[in-house]
C-alpha cells in the first residue's frame, strides 16, 4: 500500500490533487484507490480513515497508520475488537469536533 504524490518536486506532497489518495489491494487482489479522509491518534497508536472512490454507500476503511521513509507508508488491519471500537469512537469524536467547528 502507497500513498500517490505525483508533483515531482520530491517534497512529499501531492500538488495536484486537494485530497491525497491510498491505493489499497486488497486480499483478493482487487485494487481500490481512496482518498484519505483523516490520520488521527487513538491511544499510543496513529489510525488512518479511507473512503473508496468507487464506494457509494460511504463507508469508511479504518487501518493502523505507520509512516515509514521515502512518503511510503504502513497500513495494518486492525484485528483486536477492543481496539478497533476505540479507534470507532476516536473517529467519531473526530467528526463531530469538525462538524461543530464548521457551525462556528
Amino acid at each position: 500500500m502507497h500513498q500517490e504524490h505525483e508533483c515531482g518536486c520530491d517534497c512529499g506532497h501531492d500538488h495536484e490533487t486537494e485530497e491525497p489518495t491510498v491505493t489499497l489491494t486488497l486480499e483478493d487482489d482487487t485494487v481500490i484507490e481512496c482518498d484519505v479522509v483523516a490520520i488521527f491518534p487513538a491511544g499510543e497508536r496513529q489510525y488512518i480513515a479511507l473512503l473508496p472512490k468507487e464506494d457509494e454507500d460511504g463507508d469508511v476503511f479504518l487501518y493502523r497508520f505507520t509512516e515509514l521513509e521515502n512518503d511510503e507508508i504502513d497500513l495494518e488491519s486492525i484485528e483486536d475488537d477492543d481496539e478497533y471500537e476505540m479507534v470507532v469512537d476516536a473517529f467519531d469524536e473526530l467528526l463531530d469536533n469538525e462538524e461543530f467547528n464548521e457551525m462556528e
